[in-house]
Order: structure tokens, then C-alpha cells, then sequence
């Protein structure tokens, strides 16, 4: 079927479920590339979605997949494997204590929804505090958490979800002090809640919402916060976590340790595989008191063995390593392009999870809303994807994403091809 057959049943069969689709067939992917059916290469700035780590049919997974769908795939929730006991305590070596106890699910939303029964089952309350730019998956509890966008029309979300404004130096009141902007944000919390507060959920690093990274000290700030008011912290490394950003998890550059960890997509490399991991005393006070999380796909060992991969492969490789080395290149490209395109605001992130803010002036920070959607289609025109957030009251914010297997080579390629791109869009 060629390309006008395929739009036509796009347009005929399918649930539009976000932004408009990208207009190319993928046919297929491997490395740091995917192609279409005109057999185009096209650089991958973003991982997937976020999530192919390890690149696009990376042999290590595409050998693990192949063994594992051919003996051991799925099986009675109920049933375990070695696979997921393998991952859980690989997980455990990973991290500091008391981070021991891991459930094993498919996607971020349900890893965070695992986190926040949990955190409501342990501590009797039900209110959950997140950023106001936040995004933690579309199920009830993690949609609840999520302020950044699909709010409206949908009915009323979990009572009890309560949104503090996440430290975005580049455009907020408060500039760089977050210090008296959290406690602004604390006070108003305490104002608002009804005595029952269970949870903080939080991004170590703010994606969705437009690439914001916490100052360093905001993280222990805020545990105290939580931990004043007997709540627990919850940290969504959804996309932060395992390697992404030069340490394995993004809290450790902190030093402070959350009561609950989600992860998943890079996780599974770009399969859909999470977790929530947890202390040895909350899993099992909850289990005391019946925490049921029983679901289809809970334990799997099929995806368990590709993330015992992932972690071997990161291991292997030295991945930790290369993403700081990586992110150290990508970042000094970034300000090399901001020095000579005034439309470029702001450079932000951290390893390879980087993120530049187009604005219209540099004096006055208009959003660039416009530019951002041409500049998007300009780096695919010319063999680059990119990602673009458009939230209201910033500038078009693209999050920039490659495999850590990214090789040099291929970092300046979208460098230079992300500076051709706004070149054209700024000369019409």
C-alpha cells in the first residue's frame, strides 16, 4: 500500500491521542537513526519517546527478545520467574539503602499509580503534592499529578491533588531563589490541605514541562518539607533515570534518597517495562495492610530480561560516563548556537536530557510559540527529529534526548543540522 493509502487510513481508523502525527511512514529503526518509506535516514534527537537508551535494535536487546519471547514470555501474575527476581535485585545494587524492594510493571503512569497506593495505604493520608509543570501519566492518580496539560473536560480529578510551582529561574517572580519560592509554595500547602498529606511527586528534572532542572540544594530542601510533615517523597525518573543525565539516577548528584523510585522508559530501553522500588519498611507495612496491585502484565518476564540487559549493557559499556561526556559536547554545542541565534533564550538540562527556549526577544522573553512548530518541521525536512514543548507562558522548549550510544560524529550532525534548520526558518 503506498503512502496515500496509509494517510487514508490514518484518517479513517485511528484515535487521534495528542499533537498531530509526524508526517513520515517509519519503516524501520536501528542506532541512532529511524527511516521511512522513501528510505530517508532520519537522526533520532529523542530517543523514541524518550526511552531507546540504548539506540534502536540494539543487538544485546534484540538477542534477549528473541530468547526470551521464544521460552519464556508471559505468565500467570501470580507465577515468578527468574528474570524478575534477577532485576529486582539488580535494581537493589544500583541503588543506596534502604531502595531494596521492587514491583515490576509496563509504563510510567503505572508506576507512578503503584507509588501513590502505596504512599496513601503507608501513611493514612490521600493529598499529593506536585510542580505545576508536571507530567506523571495519563491513569487516574498519575493524570491527577499531571498539571502540564490534559486537565479539562474529563470530569473531576482525585480530590486531594495539590500543585506547587516548580523552580523555572528563567521565567518565575522569584528569579534564582527558590528558597523563598518553596517556602511560599509549602505555606500555601498548608493552607489548602485538609491534615492528610501523603506524598510529594516529583520529576528530578521537569521534561515535559519544558526541560526545568532543580538547583542543586532543592532537592534536600524539599525532603525536609516532606519529611516535617510525615509524607513521603516519591521521584519519577521516568526519563532521568539510568544514566540519562551522567549519574545512574539523577537524585544521587543530590545525595538525598527518595522514600519511593518510579522508572521506566529508559528502563526498557524503549519496551514497556517500570518500576516502583521502595524500602524494606514500606512494602511491608503496606503488605500489612493488603496492597493490591494485580495486574495483567505485573512480573512479566519478558521485559524484566530486557532490562536485566539494559542494566548489563550500561554497565558493559560505561554508559554512566558517556552520557556526562556526551552531554558535556551537547551542551557546549547548544551555547555555541545560542551565541549566534538571538532566538535561542535558554540552554538547560543535564547529560544527554538537554533543552533550549526559543523566544521571539531575548530582552523582553516572548514566547516563540510559531518558531518552535517551524523549526520542528524544518529539522525534519532536513533528516533531524526533534521535540518540541509548547506550554503556556513559555517559549517553544525543544527536548533534545539521543541513545546513549549516540556517537560523537552524531551529536554535531544535530547540532549542525538543528543550526541549518533555524538559519532557513529565520530567513524565511
Amino acid at each position: 500500500m503506498g503512502e496515500d493509502g496509509f494517510w487514508d487510513d490514518v484518517e479513517r481508523h485511528l484515535v487521534r491521542y495528542g499533537g498531530p502525527f509526524t508526517p513520515a511512514v517509519i519503516e524501520s529503526a536501528a542506532g541512532s537513526f529511524v527511516r521511512d518509506s522513501t528510505g530517508r535516514a532520519i537522526l533520532d534527537f529523542t530517543s523514541g519517546q524518550m526511552s531507546a537508551v540504548l539506540g534502536h535494535s540494539h543487538p544485546d536487546v534484540v538477542a534477549t527478545v528473541r530468547e526470551s519471547v521464544a521460552t519464556l514470555d508471559h505468565l500467570f501474575s501470580g507465577m515468578l520467574s527468574r528474570p524478575v527476581v534477577d532485576l529486582a535485585r539488580e535494581l537493589a545494587a544500583t541503588l543506596p539503602d534502604p531502595l531494596e524492594r521492587t514491583l515490576l510493571l509496563t509504563t510510567g503512569a503505572e508506576s507512578n499509580e503503584a507509588a501513590l497506593k502505596m504512599a496513601k495505604l503507608y501513611t493514612g493520608g490521600w493529598e499529593v503534592v506536585s510542580f505545576a509543570q508536571s507530567w506523571h501519566g495519563m491513569t487516574g492518580g498519575a493524570a491527577s499529578a499531571t498539571y502540564s496539560a490534559g486537565r479539562r473536560g474529563y470530569g473531576p480529578p482525585i480530590p486531594g491533588n495539590l500543585a506547587i510551582p516548580a523552580p523555572y529561574a528563567y521565567r518565575s517572580v522569584f528569579g534564582d531563589d527558590w528558597r523563598t519560592e518553596l517556602d511560599v509554595a509549602w505555606d500555601l500547602v498548608d493552607r489548602q490541605s485538609a491534615g492528610a498529606l501523603a506524598a510529594c511527586l516529583v520529576e528530578p528534572i521537569l521534561s515535559s514541562g519544558g526541560v526545568v532542572e532543580l538547583p542543586p540544594g532543592y532537592l534536600e530542601a524539599l525532603r525536609r518539607k516532606c519529611d516535617e510533615r510525615g509524607m513521603l517523597l516519591v521521584l519519577d525518573e521516568a526519563q532521568t533515570g539510568v544514566a540519562r543525565t551522567g549519574t545512574m539516577y539523577a537524585f544521587e548528584r543530590d545525595g538525598v534518597v527518595p522514600d519511593i523510585l518510579t522508572l521506566s522508559k529508559t528502563l526498557g530501553a524503549g519496551l514497556p517495562l517500570a518500576a516502583t522500588i521502595t524500602s524494606a519498611e514500606i512494602e511491608e507495612r503496606c503488605h500489612e495492610r493488603g496492597f493490591l496491585f494485580f495486574t495483567t502484565h505485573v512480573s512479566d518476564p519478558l521485559p524484566a530480561a530486557v532490562g536485566l540487559t539494559v542494566l548489563d549493557v550500561v554497565r558493559r559499556d560505561g554508559l554512566v560516563a558517556r552520557a556526562a561526556e556526551l552531554g558535556t559536547r551537547l551542551r557546549a554545542g547548544l551555547r555555541e548556537l545560542a551565541a549566534r541565534h538571538d532566538c535561542i533564550g535558554d540552554v538547560r538540562g543535564r547529560g544527554l536530557l538537554q533543552g533550549i527556549e526559543l523566544v521571539t526577544d531575548r530582552t523582553t522573553r516572548e514566547p516563540a510559540d510559531k518558531l518552535g512548530r517551524a523549526v520542528t518541521a524544518e529539522c525534519l525536512a532536513l533528516g533531524l527529529h526533534m521535540n518540541v514543548v509548547q506550554l503556556p507562558g513559555m517559549g517553544g522548549v525543544f527536548r533534545i534526548a539521543p541513545p546513549l550510544t549516540v556517537a560523537d560524529s552524531e551529536v554535531d550532525l544535530g547540532l549542525d543540522i538543528l543550526d541549518r534548520a533555524l538559519t532557513n526558518v529565520a530567513t524565511g
